[in-house]
């Protein structure tokens, strides 16, 4: 294919590589999105002459008339700025194509077309580009698309109708006019969200629900990882057909096999890829072209070799996508499906996992290899799980909402890193953990580079996208917030967050096969004193509580246990405790309203016949479906047997302290859960039009201090120097980059000095951090965190929770702060950074805090923008 040279009038701009995102439609196919390059100009003309007269028709508003080559050729060129052109790739070819011309005497206004390939009109790749070109428009200072349809094109005026955006259209007549404002309205977002949520469910179909599934690298040695793979799809009870590809083989462990995916009898939904990696690509290609699906490489030799190894997988990624295929992997272990639609165990794992509630993310697969064997041990049940590995394409983000529907699966766990795009992440977490729970395992300090500073100083870190963008090697990253702030920061997510494989099961275990607890209050019953002691000192540990029992409980053991017994909580059975004792105190503290769920200490040593007391165990537990039970029978590890019957299941743990913490993780969900999420208000005074174009002037790193000014009073926050005369419309009295006023300079009021900074992390996105100046934040860490968006209830807790609280609401050293000054400030700040991806770090110090009343004042603004380079994409 020839390139042209570049048209003398026009000068080479610079090729936005942000604006590359794979895409689904909402079929679920997938398609590769980027900027039309000069090199597509053969590939435009093959595009245009593939058009039927209906659809030349349609984009020319009359009279097909076929345009000459070179003018076909010439729209390869564009300055990516008053002219933009995307292209979604099916394959090697164009199959869709949208551009906007910006208009000259109104530069917040383009003209928008739209061409899809006949074959392709009826998949959604309208509605796609429509999202992408939006996006694109609004980062560059468009605020308008103006489009023009023939009235009978009903599948675009669907197209614009249906997008959510805020559409006026002219009088109706042969040719329909179309204003599309490109702000992203609550309405568009929604409709946006699920149309890829479709598409993402449909597009993983054939991956964890193939028909027919291909292993290519098979091999008849067993103990090979192609033998395996083979084996374990036989064994698991595939019930669609397996094909082992191999040259080489007649048979692979007793299936036939086939020399290439090219003689297969049928083309595969699912391929895996278990070959040395220099022949992946060219296997890759082949699955393309036979049709296959989605691709699983399992193949090692790619990121983890070097930048060369991440630049392979990445092409990779992109070529799959734009052929229509989703890719797994690289550096993988495979996947697993128990669900009764698939029986899929394509992986190589020698141990498999039994069918349950579970699904499971894991970005690593020597520990796959050790969690599915845990897990099996710990007999907790899968309904899923994927190794992603290396995650250029498929990613934790994709099966969240895979699991999201799934009916088999009632808890997610993740172990991942980081995500490739946090604000989807956060975005999805939100939606799926009211109704599933999500458990993340994630160590806390030095998890990953690029995260938020825990002084809210304002981090450098990448906003980024380890899986599908490459590192940024040359960077500094400031250190990683805080353990107590890693864990608000999921909390805030719906997320519980565990530090330890070990807790991620033993939370995983709780919540799939009890209910949560409707409450904090724990009732302890024990034959042991001992153990009971440990296990109230762990239950406060977790944010429990060990109540008194109500009257009418304590009267009931009485009777039950007789005159000498022990009835307080914890309920001290002694060791002649018999089943029956156990049955009787625990249906007399599971009907006592103050109590919220049980655990049941049992030291087998001490008493005769434990599977009694399992037995009564699950009777009392079986009689009170509403509140958890959990059990300790100390010195057995894992889910004790006897605690089985059918769908019923206590918990066991080998120690009362890993129950307790179980139970706190459930409690703190389910307060989470049941507590009203708050809204994200309009704010009044918000320009974003002007902060667009304040912006559109500014290049990557440190805004000027007047511009950084400027764009916050866009957004409704002055900035003030303690004298008059400061602010957006005055000059600054100190050099760029100083403070306007000094933390210890003139007071506007009484109350402390604040701060509030924004920072990017690679598992949350954008992090607000607020907290006070000097030793409250650098000497006690008394700083709270908060994901962006906030909520009107985020911003209020996020002020109320320091420590250093009563100075701000006067419960000490005078009056207080303007509170709901300072709220507002803070949602202003987190619809500016939702609106503004652009904005890597921002910090705001000192806000001076005035009386109640007089509102807060900004004496200092920094802002700094990304490095396109450094931007994070889709996952």
């Amino acid at each position: 294919m020839t390139t042209p040279p570049y048209p003398e009038d026009l000068e080479q701009p610079a090729y936005p590589e942000d604006l590359e995102q794979p895409g689904l439609v909402r079929t679920g196919r997938s398609t590769f999105v980027r900027p039309i390059r000069p090199e597509d100009a053969d590939r435009l003309v093959a595009f245009v002459g593939g058009l039927s007269r209906a659809t030349l028709a349609y984009r020319s508003l009359g009279p097909v008339i076929r345009a000459r080559d070179d003018v076909i050729r010439r729209g390869a060129y564009v300055d990516y700025l008053n002219e933009l052109a995307l292209v979604a790739l099916a394959g090697d070819e164009i199959a869709g194509l949208v551009r906007y011309v910006r208009d000259t005497e109104d530069p917040d206004h383009a003209e928008v077309t739209f061409t899809i390939r006949d074959d392709d009109q009826s998949e959604g790749f309208g509605r796609l580009l429509l999202e992408h070109i939006a996006a694109a428009a609004r980062a560059r200072g468009i605020r308008v698309l103006k489009a023009d349809v023939l009235a009978d094109n009903t599948r675009m005026i669907n197209v614009f109708l249906g997008s959510g955006y805020r559409v006026e259209s002219g009088p109706p007549g042969q040719i329909v006019h179309f204003d599309i404002a490109v702000d992203p309205q609550a309405q568009a977002v929604a409709r946006a969200e699920r149309r890829e949520h479709t598409a993402v469910r449909r597009s993983l179909r054939p991956l964890l629900e193939p028909r027919s599934v291909a292993v290519i690298g098979a091999n008849r040695s067993p103990l090979t990882i192609g033998h395996e793979i083979v084996a374990n799809l036989l064994r698991g009870g595939f019930r669609g057909s397996v094909f082992p590809v191999n040259p080489r083989a007649g048979q692979v462990a007793g299936a036939r096999a086939y020399p290439s995916v090219r003689e297969l009898p049928e083309p595969p939904d699912l391929a895996l890829i278990a070959v040395r990696a220099e022949a992946v690509p060219d296997v890759v290609r082949e699955c393309a072209a036979a049709g296959v699906k989605a691709v699983v490489v399992v193949s090692t030799g790619f990121g983890e070799t070097g930048a060369a190894g991440r630049s392979t997988e990445l092409e990779l990624s992109r070529f799959a996508r734009a052929s229509g295929m989703r890719l797994v992997g690289p550096n993988c272990m495979g996947v697993v499906n128990t669900t009764p639609a698939a029986r899929l165990a394509a992986t190589f794992s020698p141990a498999l996992p039994t069918p349950g509630r579970v699904a499971m993310s894991s970005q690593s697969g020597p520990l796959g290899l050790a969690v599915l064997d845990f897990a099996r041990r710990l007999r907790l049940g899968f309904s899923g799980f994927v190794s992603v590995g290396h995650a250029v394409d498929v990613s934790t983000n994709d099966l969240l909402q895979w699991w999201e529907e799934d009916p088999e699966t009632s808890v997610i766990l993740l172990h991942v890193e980081t995500f490739g795009n946090p604000r989807r992440f956060a975005r999805i977490a939100r939606r799926v953990a009211p109704r599933k729970p999500i458990i993340a395992v994630h160590p806390g300090h030095g998890h990953a580079t690029g995260q938020v500073d825990p002084g809210g100083r304002g981090g450098s870190g990448r906003r980024g996208d380890p899986e599908s963008r490459g590192d940024t090697a040359g960077h500094a990253d400031p250190p990683g917030p805080s353990d107590s702030a890693v864990s608000s920061l999921f909390a805030q997510s719906g997320v519980i967050r565990t530090r330890s494989l070990q807790e991620l099961f033993d939370a995983a275990l709780l919540l799939a096969h009890q209910p949560p607890p409707p409450g904090n209050r724990v009732a302890v019953i024990t034959n042991a004193g001992g153990p009971a002691a440990l296990t109230v000192g762990a239950c406060v540990a977790s944010g429990l509580r060990v109540p008194p029992l109500g009257e009418r409980t304590r009267e009931t053991l009485r009777t039950a246990l007789g005159p000498g017994a022990e009835v307080a909580n914890p309920v001290d059975l002694t060791p002649m405790a018999t089943a029956a004792h156990y049955r009787q105190a625990l249906d007399a503290v599971l009907a006592d309203d103050g109590i919220d769920a049980a655990i049941v200490l049992f030291m087998p040593p001490l008493a005769d016949k434990p599977d009694e007391v399992a037995a009564a165990i699950l009777d009392a537990a079986e009689a009170a479906p509403s509140k958890p039970v959990v059990a300790s029978f100390l010195g057995g590890a894992g889910v004790a047997d006897l605690l089985h019957r059918g769908e019923l299941v206590v918990p066991t743990y080998a120690f009362p302290e890993s129950a307790a913490a179980s139970l706190g993780h459930a409690a703190a969900y389910q307060a989470w859960r049941s507590t009203p999420a708050g809204v994200v208000p309009d704010l009044p005074g918000v320009d974003t039009d002007r902060a667009r174009s304040l912006l559109a002037g500014c290049a990557p790193g440190p805004v000027p201090p007047r511009i950084a000014a400027e764009l916050l009073d866009s957004y409704g926050i002055a900035v003030r120097d303690a004298e008059p005369g400061s602010g957006p419309g005055s000059e600054p009295r100190s050099e760029p980059g100083s403070e306007l006023a000094s933390e210890s300079g003139s007071r506007l009021g009484s109350g402390p000095d604040a701060f509030l900074s924004v920072g990017a992390d690679p598992v949350f996105g954008p992090v607000i951090a607020f907290g006070l100046t000097g030793d409250y934040a650098d000497l006690m860490a008394d700083v709270a965190h908060r994901v962006t968006p906030l909520s009107d209830r985020d911003a209020r807790e996020m002020v109320r929770s320091l420590r250093a609280a009563p100075l701000l609401d006067g419960r000490v050293g005078g009056p207080g702060v303007d509170l709901s000054a300072l709220e507002e400030t803070v949602l202003r700040i987190s619809a500016m950074v939702e609106d503004l991806p652009e904005i890597e770090a921002m910090e705001l110090r000192p806000i001076r805090l005035l009386p109640p009343g007089d509102g807060v004042a900004v004496t200092r603004a920094t802002i700094r923008l990304a490095d396109e380079t450094r931007k994070g994409g889709p996952s």
